[in-house]
């Protein structure tokens, strides 16, 4: 029994429900990790008895039964969709069939998602089907302990970023500088420029990215900004790369700080302070850890040089105001967290280390890799300096 459908059985067991039940497209990760099939219209999974059992469109039958290890794939119009059209609608017919897709494998009731379809759950409740929200999120739980596979998808997209991350700063090495202003190739260098070159970068590895943080300067303080405008000289740009493998659909996570010319000694002082805090998280990471416990250790640096944290400062914008770290896997934000809030940590838990440093209007610093828990530490799946990246 893989460990997804042993955490499922302890779930129903406990909910006291027959199955499992999945309403979503491919791009849910929940909907992946279960079914083990992409598709970009919504299908439906069952985990009952033991066995995972597909609900698709006609048109995806073919590929779904080629590509998984389903124990089943049906479509709707087995169960009456074309009629249940006629008689309530489209938007009504799927959950219409799914009803008696369940009642064909003797389900008279489900846990379900957080993110399980209002709609579908009430077309089900109609036809006596119990649902019961899982609001553990079971299948996330099961996600966060990586199996040897997805550690190594995990490491093939870090490399691919890695090697985005050197197509960046190699663009801030070859641009030169005209009145405080980088440019290349006689135009300026801007951080949509940088973007662009990451994302095209990524794509030639077999890689996507819906967006990625080129911060320079002051937007380098703002949580999540993607950065816009020119690079100026001496200014720190954080450069945060996110993107997922086209094949695997897992995530890598890295960022890395440059500064083109001399860095301000304070920008020198928050990069060596965040350096620090970075090989005190290291340090603290191992089985049975807590998460709050490799938070603090960061907290404890930023601290003893008088930076605020949410741990001294819940409202700070400025100094160390986001959490240590977080899950990566199939969502580049998944459990377990690096936080006040962080659980023990467990062997095949794969999580970030990024701690940073801001100020308000003018800038700041990030460091992170990616790393994974083993039985006695942890394995570091970055292979980049960690120097702040003077160039």
């Amino acid at each position: 029994m893989n460990e997804s459908h042993s955490h499922l059985e302890d779930h129903l067991d406990e909910a006291g429900t027959d199955g499992y039940l999945v309403d979503a497209d491919g791009e849910d990760s929940n909907q992946y990790y279960l079914s083990g099939y992409h598709a970009p219209d919504d299908f439906v999974t069952l985990y009952a008895d033991g066995a995972v059992r597909l609900l698709v469109p006609p048109l995806e039958s073919t590929r779904a039964s080629a590509d998984t290890d389903a124990d089943s794939v049906r479509t709707f119009r087995e169960f009456g969709f074309a009629d249940a059209v006629a008689d309530h609608g489209r938007t009504k017919a799927r959950p219409v069939a799914t009803a008696g897709f369940l009642a064909e494998y003797g389900v008279d009731s489900v846990s379900v998602p957080v993110s399980f379809p209002t709609g579908t759950a009430e077309v089900l409740r109609d036809h006596g089907i119990e649902v019961v929200t899982d609001y553990d999120d079971v299948l996330l739980s099961a996600r966060t302990v990586k199996t040897d596979a997805e550690i190594d998808h995990i490491a093939e997209t870090q490399r691919a970023t890695e090697d985005a991350m050197a197509v960046a700063e190699e663009l801030l090495e070859r641009a030169t500088v005209t009145d405080g202003v980088l440019r290349l190739d006689g135009e300026v260098l801007t951080s949509e420029r940088v973007r662009r070159a990451i994302e095209v970068a990524l794509l030639e590895d077999g890689c996507r990215v819906d967006d990625c943080i080129v911060a320079a300067g002051a937007d380098g303080a703002l949580s999540h900004e993607s950065g816009s405008g020119p690079i100026r000289a001496g200014e720190p740009v954080i450069v945060d790369i996110y993107p997922h493998n086209e094949a695997s659909r897992y995530f890598g996570d890295m960022t890395r700080t440059f500064v083109k010319g001399d860095p301000d000694p304070q920008v020198r002082e928050w990069y060596d302070l965040t350096r620090e805090a970075f090989e005190a998280a290291l340090d603290a990471i191992g089985p049975g850890v807590t998460g709050e416990t490799v938070h603090g250790a960061v907290c404890d640096v930023f601290e003893r040089e008088d930076y605020p944290t949410l741990r001294t400062d819940e409202s700070t914008q400025d100094g160390f105001f986001h959490s240590t770290g977080h899950g990566v896997g199939l969502d580049v934000h998944e459990m377990p967290s690096l936080s006040e809030f962080g659980g023990e940590l467990q062997p095949g838990h794969v999580v970030t280390v990024e701690p940073g440093l801001y100020e308000q209007g003018t800038g700041g610093v990030r460091l992170e890799d990616l790393v994974f828990v083993t039985e006695d530490g942890y394995e570091n799946l970055n292979d980049y300096s960690r120097e702040l990246r003077v160039v």
